[in-house]
């Protein structure tokens, strides 16, 4: 058969060229999906959200060796009036990761332990409730959301998974992909190895590279023995391998314009040619089309053509087929939303979440506990703070490493303020419908958010704040601590505020009133939180002081916290939103219904980012998934509440 040659007439730019590959592949059909152990995830990209089956730690644990004692009774310790315990009786040894003994609730470390004899130990400073514990639920609470759909999994994921009790999960099929080497100049790097090269002998090592990066990719490669440069037998094996089980097929070799390049018209006898040669260099010689509803590539046999082919469009679209972001590691300049402090002599590896807020990338903080591996699977980046360096300045330029591509890291809206489950349903939702675009929570409280707002660190923040005066939300806030910004105060949902008690509500709680009565331990907020304000407010109404509270002092930073810290029994009833009483199986009782509203400043409200979740929280499903939580109103979802 003679074949012309091929000429390139049309070049598309990279991106043109990537529109149409899009464009001709949408991937609207049913995601496949199967089963498979959590510890053999490692790369895939979840199908459905991964939420925790357990708390963990799932029991109080020593979080240092030492003596394990009832706070209360090392009350007045000190170097001139030590406090003598005795095993058994005042206090256990344990060791860390050790289970709390009933009735302990601290833990000293064994430095601070002076041992008299075997029946008698000796302490010199007072224990706190709590100190060195680590809580049941501090890292992980049963029923939260531990990652959404299209989360890929990495190797601290695992660990969270395992940690959370998820033990298998529901993961994208991984694309099939099957690579033809072509050309009569090729030998296997086999053949090299056992019989040498002679002039005119090359190497096949593009398959190999292929493969790799198809695995890097999140894909199952399959090469098959080189195919000499003959149009019948390339054009069977492509027949052949687009009527099998294949996602995808590439033809390496024969994409040019020689009259020995065969890929082009292979393609075009079986199906269609949508793109022959991009304005790239290398990888100009680039094409694809569609045999049997699938794509098949012609990659370049240069192998730097070949990698950049791959990674500008093929290898997009298996991401693409797995609903999975774009590929990109950065080393990018961040500025701290607040000052991070540091230890001299100590390099320290920051664990960060970073927006894009008004071009400048913002970074904040995560915990810096190393018991809690929550805090590097929610990162999106780390600061490495050299050991002559104290600290970080607020607005201060770093460098950051990034955990996430930056493409990702841009399309994310930042949501600073108080904590909702219904942003879990939120980000999971979007990542759903709009792959493209994230959601970032900080839970600092209802204040911190309009403080992020006001430093510029945020897009949006969450917020319930109870005016005493009217019984209004938020709007006196903001025109107080908000003054010349402009902002629209957009109702997310309307929620049930009340009192989580255990199951069965065993010691009768029937409001507030009870708890200072019965002398109950509570469960707080922290300052700044709209719930610690609500709080403070029904406490006045009562004609109550915080003296009157136990435990009044006792803080958490969202209402999953609050909720496990009663039903771990560490506290006997606090303040927060029916829904995390409802995942946990835990009593309630309603105080009131309140408006939990998103304070999201004018210029960025026609950002597309904020307009995908505006459109997102309007739809029928995110309001049905909403109610499906319980104790939420989505009457007001979405509305405009007010303007400035």
């Amino acid at each position: 058969m003679t074949v012309k040659r091929n000429v390139y007439l049309d070049m598309k730019p990279v991106e043109t060229a990537k529109n149409i590959l899009f464009d001709a592949f949408p991937l609207t059909g049913e995601v496949q999906w199967e089963d498979i152990n959590s510890c053999d995830a490692l790369g895939r990209v979840l199908a459905e959200p991964a939420v925790a089956g357990l708390s963990s730690p799932n029991f109080h644990a020593a979080a240092m060796d030492g003596i394990a004692v009832d706070a209360i009774n090392t009350f007045g310790a000190s170097e001139e009036s030590p406090r003598s315990l005795v095993p058994g009786k005042d206090m256990f040894w344990v060791n860390t990761g050790h289970v709390m003994p009933e009735g302990s609730n601290a833990v000293i470390m064994i430095e601070n332990v002076q041992i008299l004899d075997e029946n008698l130990v000796e302490i010199e400073a007072p224990a706190f409730p709590w100190q060195n514990v680590r809580k049941m639920g501090e890292d992980i609470v049963a029923t939260e959301l531990l990652f959404p759909r299209g989360h890929r999994i990495t190797p601290y994921s695992v660990g969270a998974l395992i940690a959370g009790g998820v033990f298998s999960v529901k993961v994208r099929k991984q694309p099939k992909v099957m690579i033809i080497p072509t050309g009569n100049e090729l030998v296997t790097w086999e053949t090299a190895r056992d019989k040498g090269l002679t002039p005119g002998d090359v190497i096949e090592s593009n398959s190999s590279v292929l493969l790799s990066l198809c695995r890097e990719y999140g894909c199952h490669p399959e090469s098959r023995p080189m195919v000499e440069d003959k149009l019948e037998w390339i054009t069977t094996a492509v027949d052949e391998a687009t009527k099998s089980d294949y996602d995808m097929i590439m033809i390496i070799g024969g994409s040019s314009a020689g009259s020995m390049d065969f890929a082009r018209p292979v393609i075009s006898t079986l199906g269609e040619v949508f793109v022959h040669g991009v304005t790239m260099m290398p990888g100009k010689p680039v094409l694809f089309g569609r045999v049997n509803n699938k794509p098949v590539f012609g990659i370049p046999g240069y192998p730097v053509s070949a990698i950049v082919a791959f990674e500008q469009l093929a290898g997009p679209l298996l991401l693409k087929m797995q609903g999975r972001g774009s590929m990109d590691r950065d080393l990018v300049e961040v500025q701290p939303a607040r000052k991070m402090a540091s230890k001299l002599g100590m390099e320290e590896f920051l664990r960060v979440k970073i927006g894009s807020v008004d071009d400048r990338l913002i970074a904040s903080q995560l915990p810096r506990g190393a018991g809690s591996i929550t805090t590097i699977t929610e990162a999106d980046g780390i600061i490495r703070i050299p050991t002559h360096v104290e600290g970080i300045a607020e607005g201060e330029t770093v460098t950051a490493e990034l955990l996430r591509p930056l493409a990702s890291i841009k399309n994310t809206v930042v949501i600073t303020g108080s904590h909702d489950n219904t942003l879990d349903v939120l980000a999971d939702h979007i990542r759903r419908t709009s792959p493209g675009v994230s959601i970032s929570s900080s839970h600092v409280g209802s204040m911190g958010g309009l403080m992020a707002i006001k430093k510029g660190a945020c897009h949006m923040g969450g917020a319930h704040l109870l005016s005493p005066e009217d019984g209004s939300y938020n709007i006196s806030y903001i025109q107080k601590y908000l003054s010349g910004i402009k902002v629209h105060l957009i109702n997310l949902v309307m929620r049930e505020q009340g009192l989580i008690v255990p199951k069965g509500n065993p010691k009768g709680i029937k409001g507030l009133l009870d708890v200072a009565e019965k002398s109950l331990f509570f469960i707080n907020r922290q300052p700044g939180s709209g719930t610690r304000i609500l709080f403070d407010y029904q406490l006045e109404k009562l004609g109550l002081t915080r003296d009157h509270i136990k435990g009044y002092t006792n803080e958490e930073y969202t209402h999953m916290s609050v909720a496990v810290a009663v039903l771990s029994g560490r506290a006997d009833a606090g303040l927060g939103i029916y829904a995390a009483a409802k995942a946990l199986d835990l009593d309630f009782i309603p105080v009131i219904t309140e408006s939990y509203d998103l304070v999201i400043p004018d210029r960025f409200v026609a950002t597309d980012k904020v307009q995908v979740l505006l459109d997102t929280i309007g739809t029928p499903q995110f309001k049905q998934r909403v109610a499906a939580l319980g104790g939420y109103g989505t009457e007001k979802t979405g509305e405009l509440l007010w303007k400035s």
